[in-house]
């Protein structure tokens, strides 16, 4: 018992950490990249500004979606602490409600690869999502709104 009270104080404080603690070496690769110039270098989706700031600069640039693509870049809308939203980049679509990215810095100053991103939006139009924690080896508690899909040329 006093090993799982440990553990959930860890995770606790983890949660809780600022953006200057490093995330354990054994969760993604270490970066100093936040998610605006990884995605962009990923997804050659050639925007800039702020991660929610995307998606209204994408109008008439290229294409939107409410519809997961590969390569295309999940845009997050502010929410609580991320107060300049978030950016992730679709490896792989895994059926109407479930896609896996790649993305930098949802863990502090770490690349993670492969990670399930669930849309649990009453419409299923991917305006609200989970998203792994991969301290905790299981979706996030926290739903996050997002704008949808922008989809690279």
């Amino acid at each position: 018992m006093l090993r799982v009270r440990a553990a959930l104080l860890c995770l606790l404080l983890a949660a809780c950490a600022g953006p200057r603690l490093e995330s354990p070496s054994h969760f993604g690769t270490p970066t100093r990249l936040t998610c605006v110039p990884y995605a962009r270098a990923v997804s050659g989706i050639q925007l800039s500004g702020d991660a929610y700031k995307w998606w209204d600069e994408a109008a008439g640039v290229y294409p939107r979606s409410q519809v997961p693509h590969r390569g295309a870049v999940l845009v997050f809308a502010p929410h609580g602490g991320m107060s300049v939203g978030h950016l992730a980049v679709v490896t792989a679509v895994k059926g109407k409600r479930k896609i896996l990215v790649t993305q930098s810095n949802w863990l502090p100053h770490r690349i993670e690869h492969g990670q399930p991103v669930v849309d649990v939006s009453p419409r299923n139009n991917w305006t609200e999502v989970r998203v792994w924690y991969e301290p905790a080896h299981a979706l996030g508690r926290t739903t996050y709104p997002t704008y949808g899909f922008i989809l690279p040329d």
